[in-house]
């Protein structure tokens, strides 16, 4: 079962974009335009999660936070054009749960309603899809991976840079957002860190973790789970 989503966004055709996104993944998703329409709808509807965007008429989205934490511990998404830390801390000490900046993926947004859906356990493990790329498989619902079957046992931090990549396989994450994605907003964890995490990944999930198949290093910016496994190289004869 999906979950019950309350969209509230003045841009139309980015609505109607992220409306497309959740209901793939299986989410009845509702509508509205302004911030007074998000407290009604909320109130009338009582939805699984709302993804709020900051700038809206009437009532702006910020205050729409306020008001709605207040009431419930209603799980919030907030979408903003303002990208200073101040506005985005704001918005946190509003009572937001999560928060995305504009321009983004729907693909991101999407990954971010299921992580927050888990975390409020609307949706339970079973439905959260496996991703298999190669003989690795990622079971975000349940924190497991397996390569070829087998159980591979990761850390939390390990398992969360993995979940990031694993959100849009085949996108170069820099350091910088896998920090943001995987160790939550109040850890201050050098970007170096990141590569110690990764070295310590590739050693379990890697058949030559000098070699990478699955997770890639993208010079110049980060890291990428691959959209498919990296062929090995085939032993050259001497005859």
């Amino acid at each position: 079962m999906g979950a019950r989503i309350l969209v509230a966004e003045d841009d139309r055709k980015q609505a109607n974009l992220v409306r497309i996104y959740l209901e793939r993944e299986g989410h009845s998703v509702l509508l509205v335009g302004d911030g007074r329409a998000a407290l009604d709808q909320v109130r009338a509807r009582r939805p699984d999660l709302v993804v709020l965007d900051v700038m809206m008429p009437i009532v702006d989205g910020l205050d729409v936070c306020r008001v709605l934490r207040a009431e419930s511990d209603l799980p919030i998404l907030l979408l903003t054009a303002r990208t200073t830390e101040d506005d985005i801390l704001l918005g946190l000490d509003l009572g937001a749960d999560d928060y995305l900046t504009k321009p983004y993926s729907p693909r991101e947004l999407a990954a971010r309603v299921r992580a927050l859906l888990r975390r409020a356990g609307v949706v339970s493990a079973g439905n959260q899809a496996v991703l298999t790329v190669g003989e690795l498989e990622i079971d975000a619902g349940r924190f497991e991976v397996r390569i070829a079957g087998r159980p591979i046992t990761l850390t939390a931090k390990e398992f969360g840079i993995l979940e990031v990549l694993a959100s849009e396989p085949g996108r170069a994450f820099t350091r910088a957002q896998i920090i943001d994605r995987a160790f939550g907003f109040d850890h201050y964890v050098l970007e170096r860190t990141v590569d110690v995490h990764v070295m310590n990944l590739r050693r379990k999930i890697e058949p030559d973790a000098a070699d990478p198949r699955y997770v890639q290093t993208v010079f110049g910016r980060g890291y990428r789970l691959a959209d498919a496994p990296t062929p090995p190289v085939p032993a050259t004869s001497s005859l």
